[in-house]
């Protein structure tokens, strides 16, 4: 089972319009393609699809991304407006991979938007909710959200992760089937092997689609070097204690 995770495409109704570093619309289209042919079985889309929060732009993701041979799958990030994404297509919060057989993946999809906000905030009513899915089914989960529950270096960036990533952490602690989890936000690479008690949980960012953050940076700013990306998530189904997996970064030209 092949996962992609694409992140961060910051569109605009206006296909046209420029971000710091070059045209989102078009790097969007250049990252899709490349994605398609990895054949992937599920994309995630883990947030800021839009940047200036249009209901046109979400139009033209829909658009773009109904092209892809898989499900696909998406959730807010600080820029969206979740019910403009709602109006184009559904917010989900659970895909069980494979079906609801006994040995499959399953993906939850947080929303930890705090409105009007750049940080994060899962909350007590999403980390109840969340506490409940993870009580409820031990197969082996991935988590998709679009704020880092991490500190990934970049003193800026990581004063707008997410802001109650304590209780999170210690809620996984109690569900060690818990294996994977991708966040979006911080427009670069990033990967961190946590380990929680006898359980290990990876933690992978992602490149932006549009835009790259300069990594380990005090101060907001643009990582002129690096080209927009995608993560890829190669998974068994077939073992119900852990599950295998491989995951990489792949970076357009």
């Amino acid at each position: 089972m092949r996962v992609v995770q694409i992140t961060d495409a910051h569109l605009y109704a206006d296909t046209e319009a420029r971000s710091r570093a070059g045209i989102p619309w078009r790097q969007f289209q250049h990252v899709l393609g490349a994605v398609v042919a990895e054949k992937p079985d599920i994309v995630l889309f883990t947030g800021d699809i839009s940047q200036d929060e249009s209901a046109a732009s979400y139009a033209l993701a829909v658009q773009a991304m109904d092209q892809l041979p898989c499900p696909w799958y998406w959730l807010p990030g600080n820029h969206d407006q979740p019910e403009l994404m709602a109006a184009e297509r559904p917010l989900v919060d659970q895909v069980d991979m494979g079906g609801a057989e006994i040995d499959a993946w399953r993906i939850l999809l947080l929303n930890t938007q705090v409105e009007g906000k750049p940080h994060g905030e899962l909350g007590s009513e999403r980390l109840a909710k969340l506490a409940e899915q993870l009580e409820k089914d031990d197969r082996p989960t991935l988590i998709a959200m679009h704020h880092p529950p991490v500190d990934v270096g970049a003193v800026w960036m990581d004063a707008i992760g997410l802001q109650d990533r304590e209780a999170f952490w210690e809620l996984l602690s109690k569900h060690p089937h818990v294996k994977i989890i991708l966040f979006g936000h911080v427009h670069q690479a990033y990967a961190e092997h946590r380990r929680l008690g006898e359980a290990t949980i990876d933690v992978y960012g992602c490149p932006a689609m549009a835009d790259q953050f300069l990594p380990s940076a005090e101060q907001f700013a643009i990582d002129e070097a690096s080209r927009p990306g995608y993560r890829i998530i190669d998974m068994t189904l077939s073992d119900i204690q852990g599950g295998e997996w491989q995951s990489w970064i792949e970076r357009i030209e």
